[in-house]
């Protein structure tokens, strides 16, 4: 098991760190204080440099903002002490019990699609559900790592099936930036650089029609053996990870938007 975090500046100190990440969270030194048992003066010289936090209050302060995981390990080491949370290789033999469960989760949910991705979006699991979606996909995108941004996104990939193409494409970049704004992730925005640069495949400015079936939520419609299928996407990760890993993985699930693409998921397995 290894325990490693992203060093924050030299020059950040916790309490410039916890300001901003109060900032994001738009709660006042008072209401902090409030939730963390503590004051708004105590709080004030922590941000200040006046004060240097406990292991203790880091986490407490760290939990009541909301911090993911890996920037809790960047608070610790910038207030001087060691990151609490390892981060375990998924293949680490202590993690075959969870990738047991994913797995079951995955084929369980057949004929449907469905898949875990890590922290940078690379496939670390799926079901046959999500293979049946890859036929005639470039080759040189499916050799491992494989990356769902990638794939979907890329000309070569799964861009030219989509109907909704730009609906879909704004929707996954959006979410993206959205993780950006709270991880100093390196790899993820080298990948952000790389796919919101790609070229919009022929046809990617049309906006579908959604027939008679309005969604509920944005589907992704995709062309796929002479049927156009349309799915739903829903987003499920771990509840109090104790692990960076952990933290990071997302189990994405792709529920059928319309009775026709349930009837012909189920007829076609």
């Amino acid at each position: 098991m290894t325990t490693t975090a992203a060093l924050a500046p030299e020059s950040t100190g916790v309490g410039t760190l916890l300001r901003e990440w109060r900032d994001r969270r738009r709660i006042s030194q008072l209401e902090l204080a409030l939730r963390a048992d503590s004051s708004a003066r105590h709080i004030s010289f922590i941000e200040t440099g006046r004060a240097r936090p406990s292991q203790e209050m880091v986490l407490r302060l760290a939990e009541h903002l909301d911090v993911p995981v890996r920037e809790r390990n960047v608070l610790l080491i910038s207030a001087g002490y060691a990151p609490s949370f390892p981060e375990t290789p998924l293949d680490d033999p202590s993690m075959t019990a969870l990738r047991a469960g994913l797995e079951r989760m995955l084929s369980g949910y057949e004929p449907y699609p469905a898949l875990v991705v890590d922290g940078v979006y690379h496939v670390q699991a799926a079901n046959n559900g999500i293979a049946m979606l890859l036929d005639g996909i470039d080759p040189a995108l499916l050799r491992p790592p494989l990356n769902a941004m990638r794939i979907t996104l890329h000309p070569g990939g799964l861009a030219p099936r989509i109907r909704n193409f730009l609906e879909w494409r704004g929707h996954l970049l959006d979410q993206m930036e959205r993780q950006l704004a709270l991880l100093r992730s390196s790899p993820l925005r080298d990948l952000y650089d790389e796919v919101s640069g790609y070229p919009l495949p022929e046809g990617g400015r049309e906006t579908a029609a959604f027939g008679d079936h309005p969604p509920f939520a944005l589907p992704m419609m995709i062309e796929h053996d002479g049927a156009v299928l349309s799915f739903i996407s829903t987003i499920a990760t771990f509840n109090t990870p104790m692990d960076v890993t952990v933290s990071e993985l997302a189990v994405e699930t792709f529920l059928p938007a319309d009775p026709e693409t349930a009837a012909f998921l189920r007829t076609s397995t």
